[in-house]
């Protein structure tokens, strides 16, 4: 459960403590807690508004969790090689505050071909590296949701709950921010049936952006040299399937 550490917003004396108390209660349930650092103890914590007991529970759930759908520490790529192949994510650049960004395009899913525990694996695959490229002094990372040609075939409510509830369970407090664009009327009414199974803390982080505002909004976010090239910015994204290799060239 170890990740990438970094910032994210000061934490005081008071909150430590409780960090300190998170693990003491932790490590009584699972011994495992032993191998969690500090940071990550305190999204957990975060993600349940300071409360020690909450945390403590779904920190030992997500332990086990991990253990269970990563038995081997990590995914390997050829287990979610179909999932790659249709590019469906890209690693950006980062936003203006240094997070990193994905670059999520859903009309390149379809529902049809999904099979759901390699979606769930791929959805971790995805995840474990957009939070290795988050850097010190950073612990989220942000996605562009990117919806142009999304349509019914695309549609695949169950794998969508799916992919939230393993990010706001399992990776509490990653998600910086989710901008939501070239966002179809019907897609809406998907929305309205994944909306229930988002939790409070996560729903605020989901921002859908009108067309007319998009340039705006981006070059809010994000510095010019890192927006994406197929958004009008100057930077290639590098596919998800790419990834690794990028890292090791």
């Amino acid at each position: 459960m170890a990740r990438n550490g970094g910032g994210g917003g000061d934490a005081g004396e008071g909150e430590w403590l409780k960090v300190a108390e998170l693990r003491a209660m932790a490590e009584s349930q699972d011994p495992h807690a032993k191998e969690v650092d500090n940071l990550t103890l305190r999204r957990f914590l975060r993600a349940r508004d300071q409360n020690v007991e909450k945390a403590s529970a779904m920190l030992v759930k997500a332990i086990r969790w991990r253990k269970e759908a990563v038995p081997g520490g990590s995914v390997p790529e050829e287990s979610v090689r179909r999932d790659l192949a249709d590019d469906k994510v890209f690693m950006g650049g980062v936003d203006r505050t240094g997070r990193p960004i994905l670059l999520a395009f859903p009309a390149k899913h379809f529902s049809a071909k999904r099979d759901m525990p390699q979606f769930k694996s791929y959805v971790v695959y995805l995840l474990d590296s957009i939070c290795a490229r988050i850097p010190r002094g950073q612990e989220k990372f942000v996605c562009i949701v990117d919806l142009k040609g999304w349509g019914y075939s695309n549609c695949d409510i169950r794998a969508y709950i799916a992919a939230i509830e393993i990010m706001q369970n399992y990776y509490p407090e990653r998600l910086g921010k989710a901008l939501m664009i070239h966002v179809p009327y019907m897609f809406m009414k998907a929305w309205k049936m994944i909306y229930p199974f988002i939790d409070n803390v996560t729903r605020d982080k989901f921002v859908f952006v009108d067309d007319k505002n998009l340039q705006e909004v981006l070059h809010q976010e994000i510095d010019d040299s890192q927006i994406p090239d197929t958004l009008g910015g100057k930077l290639a994204p590098i596919s998800l399937k790419n990834n690794a290799r990028s890292l090791t060239a």
